[in-house]
């Protein structure tokens, strides 16, 4: 019942959120426990990795990320809404949550003593932004990420014919040498796919 509780209110919340900045929350509803699943299955499971971790907002992800880090490496969390990291912060004290525009990226990674990440994981809404702004956020990603590091990402089926879904699709072609749109998760809201990308070109 507890949880029930706590799932509804973040969908309150996260409405709530979408209805005052639409360009910046990009979905009327948190994403998935299965669709998280599916976003941080590159999260290692061994040694003490650093995660980035992009737009968590309610912080579904950010749940499943903990669950397989179990309390090794580093796990920073970069969410612009203060409203939402404030209540992520306290929800999950053992990510580093800061408040800041994620496509400052490689700066925030120096100010907590890092200088790489093993793996990015977002859930920003691409098709949301113009492409300079998709353009700025990838080459952050790409100037953090070790060489075999991973990148994923979702989109939602019903708009992946739409310009900006696929100017977002090129440009991560453009980025990255390796890009899989994996199987559709239909139990989220809406039915979403998992982008999973690796080796950042030069």
């Amino acid at each position: 019942m507890a949880d029930d509780v706590e799932d509804a209110n973040d969908t309150a919340l996260f409405f709530r959120q979408f209805v005052r900045s639409p360009a910046t929350t990009g979905a009327v509803a948190p994403s998935s426990l299965r669709l998280a699943r599916v976003v941080s299955a590159p999260v290692p499971e061994r040694g003490d990795p650093v995660i980035v971790e992009l737009g968590p907002g309610t912080g579904v992800f950010t749940g499943e990320i903990q669950r397989r880090l179990a309390g090794r490496g580093h796990h920073l969390a970069v969410e612009i809404n203060p409203l939402l990291a404030t209540r992520l912060a306290r929800r999950h004290p053992g990510a580093t949550v800061v408040v800041a525009d994620a496509a400052d990226l490689p700066r925030l990674l120096a100010e907590h003593g890092l200088d790489h990440a093993d793996a990015v994981v977002s859930g920003l809404p691409w098709a949301a932004f113009p492409g300079a702004l998709q353009d700025r956020l990838l080459g952050a990603i790409s100037d953090v990420l070790v060489k075999g590091g991973a990148f994923t990402t979702f989109a939602y089926v019903h708009a992946r014919a739409l310009p900006p879904a696929l100017r977002f699709r090129r440009r991560l072609l453009e980025t990255f040498e390796e890009v899989v749109a994996g199987r559709t998760v239909w139990a989220n809201l809406p039915p979403a796919f998992v982008y999973h990308a690796r080796r950042p070109r030069a």
